[in-house]
């Protein structure tokens, strides 16, 4: 594959971000138009050629989920019936992952339906950045190449240079990011026992680990409605902690989340472009974005020249 050419497209989910993919790569992006019928249906075309191409779609499955997702699936089975060599999903969000497994009765494993609708489309590999639950990439019958965002946030904080820094796992299924965020950190792992008792709504019950008189800086993934957020910055201000940051790779900051960033204690929410931000939280002091559009970039010509991803992780 790497003595063929490779073309980068966007959908209309994040196109900021694959334009500044394709700056980073010396690439134009790629021609294609999408819009909609009057009734709403998706409609999209390549206006280009791209027989014996290796595509790569950049499309964040964020807000509207279901459009963009749908739109991810047309766009894929475009440049499978245009007759590209190979078409990878760029990922930098996964949508419908936060169902990965059937942890109640009669519920769906959202994260492996859309695995498979993304092969069915046409898809011959993924890209995926910070994926919500790692066996996610088992899902799938094709190549999956997981990236992770913290080479981006941990280039940021050792810089900020927090002094008696204690690093948060904001639940148990948080603690590997968080633990090896705190071993590049050199610094000590407390986690926050919390019961889940809604959809959105969750229920700080304990922190263990030191956090008293120290700085605590809380490692997540997704910050969705921020409710889960602000309940942690509470808590640990109530144990003692002398300053309270967060970071997470996926800002979706749905519904009340800025109001309640913004009424909290927190001092930063530390977060990637890897969804688009609204006027609302772009017009938040509190929240700082980070672009992992070299970072995907990077990832992107590696696969292209079939060359190892590995040299992106920290």
């Amino acid at each position: 594959m790497s003595g063929n050419r490779y073309k980068v497209f966007s959908g209309g989910a994040n196109r900021a971000l694959a334009e500044e993919i394709c700056q980073y790569l010396g690439l134009p992006l790629g021609d294609a138009s999408l819009g909609r019928f009057s009734d709403g249906e998706i409609y999209f075309q390549v206006h280009e050629n791209v027989r014996g191409v290796d595509v790569f779609v950049v499309q964040p499955t964020c807000h509207p989920v279901d459009s963009h997702l749908m739109e991810l699936l047309l766009m894929i089975d475009a440049f499978k019936r245009a007759s590209a060599a190979r078409i990878t999903a760029v990922m930098p969000y996964y949508g419908y992952a936060r169902q990965d497994r059937k942890d109640k009765p009669r519920v769906p494993i959202s994260a492996k339906l859309i695995a498979d609708l993304l092969e069915k489309a046409g898809a011959n590999r993924a890209l995926c950045l910070d994926l919500h639950a790692p066996q996610i990439q088992g899902y799938f019958n094709v190549p999956v190449d997981h990236i992770y965002a913290t080479p981006v946030l941990l280039e940021y904080f050792v810089r900020k240079g927090l002094a008696e820094l204690t690093v948060v796992a904001p639940d148990a299924g948080g603690v590997e990011r968080s633990r090896f965020f705190a071993k590049k950190m050199d610094a000590p792992l407390a986690i926050v026992d919390k019961r889940r008792v809604d959809i959105d709504v969750s229920e700080v019950v304990h922190i263990i680990g030191e956090v008293e008189g120290r700085t605590a800086l809380i490692i997540d993934d997704i910050v969705d409605t921020a409710g889960t957020l602000v309940k942690t910055v509470q808590a640990l201000h109530e144990q003692g902690a002398k300053q309270v940051y967060a970071a997470c790779t996926h800002p979706v900051l749905s519904g009340p989340a800025i109001k309640r960033i913004c009424d909290s204690k927190l001092g930063e929410l530390v977060v990637t472009n890897s969804v688009p931000l609204g006027p609302e939280a772009k017009a938040c002091d509190r929240i700082k974005v980070l672009s992992v559009a070299p970072l995907l970039a990077r990832a992107i010509r590696s696969i292209h020249e079939e060359a190892s991803v590995s040299t992106l992780f920290v």
